[in-house]
């Protein structure tokens, strides 16, 4: 199983330094991914926690990717509606590129009213978005040609394309995970709630021909108590989850590099 962290890009731990520290902190403990979050526009009254300061992912992992040599660079979730979708997959195809195929991308179709309504989407309309939208990057990363609105056009660079997460809850993420995605995206690590709806994923796959997907968790283990975290990874690994992305708070560099080395010992 892959093994990753998720890295904050919001609030006191957002600055340049310590997201460089954090990185290359999860790096040399030898983790295979770090993952970060998306939001644009936080309202003032939701602001608890972040102050409203959020770097945009993309950018951020960009920046990583050039400060890091071989780990993992993920996003979880890419709130999908939110972006055009040609400028968005050059970005991707850049980032992709420059960073030697180490992209995963997570995506979602967001939920916070107020931040569709700042960037003029509409929110009821995320659902027929994110489809559209996902299906153009599935077309354009395929052929170096490519169409949009009624437009040829090159599609260059054209690395590999990132495997997709689809987050979210069944039974839409799942459909839409099978549908237009290599994954799902589950918020949660608790084996014995994710069990049915990983069979349901299985069975969703073999019934469109294709092989089981992958599942990569956004949770927490327990890892003060690395007995009971050991057991709770081989029971996840055990319904077909791929990845772990551990989420938990940090204040500082020196407290993430020890919950990144608490992690890492898991596979001894």
């Amino acid at each position: 199983m892959r093994l990753g962290l998720v890295l904050r890009t919001m609030g006191e731990q957002s600055t340049r330094e310590a997201l460089l520290g954090c990185a290359r902190a999860a790096e040399a403990a030898g983790l295979d991914e770090l993952w970060v979050v998306d939001h644009v526009a936080i309202p003032p009254d939701d602001a608890e926690g972040s102050g409203g300061r959020y770097l945009d992912p993309l950018t951020t992992l960009a920046w990583l990717a050039g400060a890091t040599e071989r780990i993992g660079l993920g996003t979880a979730v890419l709130v999908v509606p939110y972006r055009p979708a040609l400028p968005t997959a050059k970005a991707l195809a850049t980032l992709q590129e420059l960073s030697g195929g180490r992209l995963a991308l997570g995506v979602g179709v967001g939920w916070m009213a107020p931040e569709f309504r700042a960037l003029g989407v509409a929110r009821e309309q995320r659902g027929r978005i994110t489809d559209e939208t996902l299906a153009q990057w599935r077309a354009w990363f395929a052929s170096d040609e490519a169409e949009a609105n009624g437009q040829k056009f090159l599609f260059r660079p054209r690395p590999p394309a990132p495997p997709i997460f689809v987050g979210g809850q069944p039974p839409h993420a799942l459909e839409r995970a099978v549908a237009l995605g290599e994954g799902w995206m589950p918020m949660g690590a608790d084996p014995e709630k994710l069990r049915p709806h990983a069979e349901r994923l299985r069975a969703l796959a073999k019934e469109r021909g294709r092989a089981p997907l992958e599942i990569a968790a956004l949770g927490a283990l327990p890892l003060d108590d690395p007995p009971r975290a050991r057991e709770q990874l081989a029971a996840l690994a055990e319904i077909g989850v791929t990845r772990l992305a551990q989420g938990a708070r940090y204040v500082d560099v020196a407290q993430f590099r020890a919950t990144a080395k608490q992690l890492a010992a898991l596979r001894a």
